[in-house]
């Protein structure tokens, strides 16, 4: 059963001046238990930072507070619920808030770790992976394949690689007192 809590089930990892965002569609179970992002063994979102060479080292899921100092958020569509995406209620998303929180932090890109949440977000079926046309505030949209375990028939880094790219462009951009 997902969790309902009246508070956000993990903070958002956002501020001014960020190149990239991450997007999911809510905490798994074992992350809302561990108050972690992408914090299931099984899952690939770490280690496809590392590999796709957005972050410099692996980091553990307990250090996503540490991501903004790389230039990187995080946030989910339902901030209020757990479980897998099938378990939540149709009104669990809040695609208008994460327009706000993107107007209100302006990063320059937004990735969704889910062909899910990027229809969820954007009120479209999506086909593709990578680049989309269009953009969330100041966002240029990404789709990636999802790091969930349980999406591993779809698993690709190359769109995660394509990603960096883009990210080092973004990132040479960034005041350096961000």
């Amino acid at each position: 059963m997902p969790r309902r809590a009246d508070a956000h089930v993990l903070p958002d990892v956002l501020r001014p001046g960020l190149a990239l965002v991450f997007c999911g569609t809510a905490a798994g179970r074992r992350s809302a238990a561990e108050g972690a992002y992408y914090a299931h063994p099984g899952n690939l979102f770490w280690r496809a930072l590392f590999e796709a060479g957005l972050t410099p080292r692996l980091f553990a899921p307990h250090e996503f507070p540490r991501l903004p100092e790389h230039g990187i958020g995080l946030t989910d569509l339902a901030k209020r619920h757990s479980g897998n995406d099938d378990e939540l209620p149709r009104d669990a998303f809040d695609a208008p808030a994460l327009a706000a929180k993107i107007e209100a932090y302006a990063p320059r890109l937004l990735a969704f770790t889910s062909k899910n949440a990027a229809r969820a977000a954007l009120g479209r079926a999506v086909a593709h992976y990578g680049p989309q046309d269009e953009t969330i505030g100041p966002a240029r949209v990404f789709v990636l394949p999802s790091p969930s375990g349980q999406a591993r028939g779809h698993w690709d880094l190359e769109p995660w690689r394509a990603l960096a790219a883009q990210f080092a462009v973004e990132s040479a951009m960034r005041p350096r007192d961000q």
